[in-house]
Order: C-alpha cells, then structure tokens, then sequence
C-alpha cells in the first residue's frame, strides 16, 4: 500500500512557490518591470564598463608599442687609474655593457636613441617585440644634443612611429613614456608603458659631459633607468620627444623626467642621415665675463645680469661680421634673459650652422639688436 503522506509537505511546498512565483511575476509586470529588460540592462551596463577601458591611451600605446625596441650596446670607457700606474701603464679602457631603448621611425629600420647610450659602442644590437635580436649600425650621432641614429637591415617593412610636433605639446596632456627599464624587455620582448602628463615645456637644464639640454619637455610619466632613447608620445600616439634625464635626488623616479623635444630631433635626424654627424664649425670670436655689481651700476642696471663683451677674437668671427664690440652687455639671447654666462654658452654650443642668434645689447646706454649669424 503505497503511503503519500511522507510527501505532502512537499508538495504543499511546491504549490506554496508556484503561487508565490505567478504573484511576484504579477506584481513585477503591473509595476512595469521586465525580466528580460532588466537583463538587457545589466548588460547594456557591462558593456559600457568595458568600453569605457579602451580609450585615446589604450590605442595610443596599440599604435606605438610593436614600434619601441631594446638597445644593447657595448661602450669602451676609461676606468680611473692611480696616477702612477697610469705613467707606466697609460690609460686603461674596459668594454662596460649598456642598455637603453629605441624606437622605429621609418619602415626600413631606421631607429632613434639616446647618445649616451648608443654613440660610443663598438657592438649594438635591438630587441624586436617579437623577441628577435638584430645587429644595428650607427648611422651618427651627436653628443650635444644626445641623439644618436641607428639602422638595422631588414627584408619586410617594420612598424614605425609617427613624427609628431612638440612645438605644438600643451602643458596638462597626456604623455605617455615607452621604453626598456632595467632591460626588461630581453626577457618580455614587450615595451612597459607608463602614463603622466606634460608638465613643462622649454626647460633648461644644466650641461651633463658636453651635452647641452635646452628646450626640454618635462613630464611627470615615471621614467627610469634604461628607458632613455625612448619615445615619450602624446595621446594621438604621435612621438614628441626622447626621453633623456631624470632627476633623481634618491636614485629613483620622483616624477621629474625630460625628454628632447621632437622638432629639434627632426632637424638632428636629417644631418646624420645626409652627412653622418652635425657641423658646429663656426668662430664666435668673442670673450664676455659676467656682470657683476660695480659693471651693473655704472651702466644703470637694475640687476647685476648679463654679460659684458670684454675682447673681440678674430675679425673673421661672428661676431666681428655682426658688428658686436667690446663694452657690449648683452641682455638677451633669442629673448632668453642672459642671467649667467653658461646660458649664452650652452645655447651657442647647442645651436647648429647656419642659424641666426638674436642677441639683446646695451651700448651707450641704449639697447639694440644684433643677430649673430653661425656661417
């Protein structure tokens, strides 16, 4: 005899959801909520969260990432020597490896770094994304503005980076810095990206071993060991500058990195590649001290500023066929405040043949204006 008493309850329990089901369904379709609605709208909202992922940065860092390479090179520096082993001895050299970065800028391999990381190496060599590693000639360099050009051979075209304007870099936007720290990418084959903003443009920093640092962008991206050569790209994913130097009180990034801007890398880049280094061979032809309080006064400055001219060197020179004369105190450089000898220095080394130096004088307590012309 088969007993269902042992089941009742479940079945009270079946019929008790069933009820509770149709009523809630009741009650959510008379308030108007739809089940399948609501569906639609959490995945509406899933959809929005990752778009929302993708932004100008994402397509900035697909765009230039496969076009960001890892330099290997191998330096000859001097080690330090006492002094008396040097007599016997001489100099003593020692092969000192050195990683950097690079990118691509044509579709025939050719590649941009920093000098000091590539200019004086007897062996280079690049880390493609795709983990092969290529042997790469140096085209030229130039120390001063620490630009280096390298090329490597290859049978296909290869993804390059956009030339962009830095002329044209607004302080606050994105900056996105790509590079190779601490040679990362020999073992990801992948360039690590970080992301800060334009924080300075014209930035002048004092002179490292004979390179001159004028115009920098400053930006905040962290950059670090091993990144220099590397592109520093704005949000359109088009490269503004090199980043170069970093200012590390405590050896680490404290968010102040520089990088050269990419007008001036154009002007570098088409010199090497036509004559394989950067002609400076121009005669200034002229000696200036600095102003100091008893010049100041007696020409009525404001401020002991400037820099007198105190000998005019060579009648052939610059500054001869520009008609600078001794007593000069220049004012200005290019419209840049002469507040130190170093500035009209750096930015005489710093420029190339051909240019024009606007200079600032006082003479005879009256200001006009002489361009010096780097022939």
């Amino acid at each position: 005899m088969f007993r269902f008493i042992t089941h009742a309850p479940l079945l009270l329990l079946v019929f008790v959801f069933a009820a509770t089901t149709a009523c809630n369904a009741e009650r959510r379709t008379w308030q108007g909520e739809d089940p399948a609605a609501t569906q639609r709208s959490s995945k509406a909202v899933g959809d929005d969260i990752s778009n929302s992922r993708r932004n100008s940065i994402t397509h900035a860092v697909e765009m230039v990432s496969p076009a960001v390479v890892g330099v290997n090179a191998t330096q000859v520096q001097r080690r330090s020597v006492d002094p008396f082993f040097r007599l016997f001895y001489g100099d003593q050299y020692s092969l000192v490896p050195v990683l950097g970065s690079g990118f691509i800028i044509s579709p025939d391999g050719y590649i941009l770094t920093n000098d000091h990381v590539a200019g004086g190496a007897e062996e280079i060599s690049v880390t493609m994304t795709n983990r092969e590693k290529i042997p790469a000639k140096l085209i030229g360099t130039d120390p001063v503005t620490d630009i280096a050009l390298l090329k490597i051979d290859v049978e296909h075209d290869l993804p390059y980076i956009k030339l962009g304007n830095s002329d044209d870099v607004i302080v606050g936007e994105w900056s996105i810095a790509f590079g190779n720290p601490f040679g990362l990418m020999s073992g990801s084959a992948k360039a690590t990206v970080t992301v800060g903003v334009i924080s300075a443009t014209h930035v002048t920093l004092d002179e490292n071993e004979g390179r001159v640092y004028r115009n920098m962008l400053q930006t905040d991206a962290a950059i670090n060991s091993g990144n220099s050569g590397g592109p520093l790209v704005n949000s359109l994913g088009e490269v503004i500058g090199i980043n170069t130097v970093i200012y590390t009180p405590n050896q680490g990034s404290v968010g102040l990195g520089f990088a050269v801007p990419m007008n001036r890398v154009r002007q570098i880049v088409d010199i090497l590649m036509k004559d394989g280094k950067v002609n400076r061979e121009f005669i200034p032809g002229f000696r200036v001290q600095p102003v100091n309080d008893a010049i100041a006064q007696a020409y009525n400055l404001d401020r002991a500023e400037g820099a007198i001219v105190t000998q005019i060197t060579s009648r052939r020179g610059v500054a001869a066929r520009a008609g600078l004369e001794v007593a000069d105190i220049i004012l200005k450089a290019n419209g840049e405040p002469v507040y130190a000898i170093g500035v009209l220095d750096g930015l005489i080394r710093y420029s190339l043949r051909g240019e024009d130096i606007t200079l600032e004088i006082l003479r005879n307590n009256q200001k006009k204006t002489i361009d010096l012309k780097l022939e």
